[in-house]
Formats: structure tokens, C-alpha cells, sequence
């Protein structure tokens, strides 16, 4: 990759796609007024086949420099506690693939057919990581896995932790966000502040206000980092 494209540059345009449209509010409040030139939020949608639907969509009408696939998740115990912040090393499509009974889970990456991963821009990632920990906020770097269906139960977590080392969060549009950056050969990132944690569905432990108000806080930086 060029690395010219690391240097700061107040003309480059970002956009960030999130599934809903508190996310997307959540961000707005965190951008400061004079960056809507350069910021583009807009929703993706649920899933990631809607996330690359809309994905692609907007870029094949606008021009950008980098794509953000942003919004609130689940993280891995002893990776990601409610309220800090996740970027992603990979985005990994983590039911891509087939299921058999002699081998379990087998990724389409196995079968031959493609690849389930696309690799986050490491450059800013190290980047947003030390300024986000500037402002207070725990940030882990690793993989998150994007699913068509959140992972509810103690058996799925530790299959999806045994399959994926380092799993540090789960979403539903990474992936899909990420491919259609890929097409149009742009760098992309994913952001996940966590609001609840991977594993037994229980939502009196959720606490998506606080995932929120992290991911405001999170986005305050991103013009002077990106």
C-alpha cells in the first residue's frame, strides 16, 4: 500500500457505516461540526449482506479515501469489557463455510472457495489505539467476527473462541462493510465499542448506553487521527 495515504490530510473522506441509527447519532455527537465535510455516516443496515449492500452502493455513487464499519458489540471475556473499545485486527465472516460431522465447522477459506478474513488497516489502527487510550478509553486490538446470528449460548462462545484465537468481539456487519472497501480497494476499519458479553443471552446485563457514550467519545478523535 502506498504509505503516503498515512499522512494527515484534511481533504481525505471517510465514510462509516453503522447497522442502526443510534449508532449512527452516537457517532454524529462525537464529530466535531467542521469535519461533515470529510465525514460521511450513514447506515449499513443489519447483517452483513445489507452492510455490503449499502456499502457498496454509496461508493459506487461517492468518492472516499477510507471506509469505518462502526457501532456498538459483544466482546470476549478477557479481551473486551463492557464500555472500552475494540478495533479489528481482522474482520472475520465467522459462519462463512459449511458444517460437517467427522471435522465440525469448516471455513470457506478450507473449502477453497474464497476467504472468510479481510485485514484491517494496521497503520491507523495503532494509531487510533494510542489516541483512544489518551482519552481515557481501554482499547484492545484483535479480531471480531461477524455472524448472521449473535452468539447466545456458553457452548457457541467457546466453539467460536476455539475456532477463532484472539476473538475479541462479535458484530453483524464487519465483514460485509469490509468486502465492499475491498472491491473498491480502500482501507477499512472497524470500530466496536462493547455493550454486553459474548456468550448467555441476558439482557438485564446489557448496557448499551454506556457502549454509547464510548463510541461518542471514541469518534471525538477520529478527525485528528484519520
Amino acid at each position: 500500500m502506498n504509505t503516503s495515504i498515512h499522512s494527515h490530510s484534511s481533504s481525505r473522506r471517510i465514510l462509516i457505516m453503522t447497522a442502526v441509527e443510534a449508532e449512527r447519532e452516537a457517532i454524529l455527537r462525537g464529530l466535531p461540526a467542521l469535519s461533515e465535510d470529510r465525514f460521511s455516516v450513514q447506515l449499513a443496515g443489519v447483517g452483513p449482506a445489507s452492510a455490503a449492500a449499502r456499502t457498496t452502493a454509496i461508493l459506487a455513487k461517492e468518492s472516499f479515501d477510507m471506509v469505518i464499519s462502526a457501532g456498538i458489540g459483544g466482546g470476549f471475556a478477557g479481551y473486551a469489557d463492557i464500555g472500552s473499545i475494540v478495533l479489528a485486527s481482522q474482520m472475520i465472516a465467522a459462519d462463512l463455510g459449511s458444517e460437517t460431522p467427522e471435522h465440525g465447522f469448516i471455513s470457506v477459506d478450507e473449502l477453497g472457495f474464497g476467504s472468510s478474513m479481510i485485514q484491517a488497516d494496521t497503520v491507523y489502527n495503532g494509531s487510533l489505539a494510542s489516541a483512544i487510550q489518551q482519552i481515557g478509553l481501554a482499547v484492545h486490538i484483535g479480531p471480531v467476527v461477524t455472524v448472521s446470528t449473535t452468539t447466545g449460548s456458553a457452548e457457541s462462545t467457546a466453539m467460536l473462541a476455539g475456532r477463532i484465537p484472539g476473538a475479541s468481539a462479535e458484530g453483524m456487519e464487519g465483514y460485509g462493510v469490509a468486502l465492499a472497501a475491498h472491491y473498491f480497494h480502500l482501507p477499512v476499519l472497524e470500530i466496536r465499542a462493547i455493550s454486553n458479553r459474548v456468550g448467555p443471552r441476558d439482557r438485564s446485563s446489557w448496557r448499551i448506553p454506556d457502549a454509547l457514550q464510548a463510541l461518542t467519545k471514541a469518534s471525538s478523535i477520529l478527525p485528528e487521527v484519520l
